[in-house]
């Protein structure tokens, strides 16, 4: 098992601490696997800090995706790395 830590902006944070949302897309730059604790700290994008906040969630399941351009990353990361879909318990 390993804890990796990721930064999450308020709006997603607070729909995975309620809950509300099992599902997370991440640019595939680090290794992941079930069983694997990502520790979510919440980043505040207006003050560039970090605010405090942070839990820890459970990886269920990890699994690549095809390597589509979305608009979130620059398209030549997204063709390097392509994208990881995680489940969390």
């Amino acid at each position: 098992m390993t804890i990796i830590e990721k930064k999450w902006w308020p709006e997603t944070y607070e729909l995975f601490v309620s809950g509300k949302r099992k599902l997370e897309l991440r640019l595939d730059d680090f290794e992941l696997h079930a069983g694997d604790i990502i520790l979510a700290r919440e980043w505040d994008p207006k003050t560039r800090e970090y605010t405090g906040r942070s839990k820890q969630l459970k990886v269920k399941k990890a699994e690549k995706s095809i390597k589509d351009p979305l608009k979130f990353w620059p398209i030549e990361e997204i063709q390097k790395k392509g994208f990881l879909i995680i489940e969390f318990e």
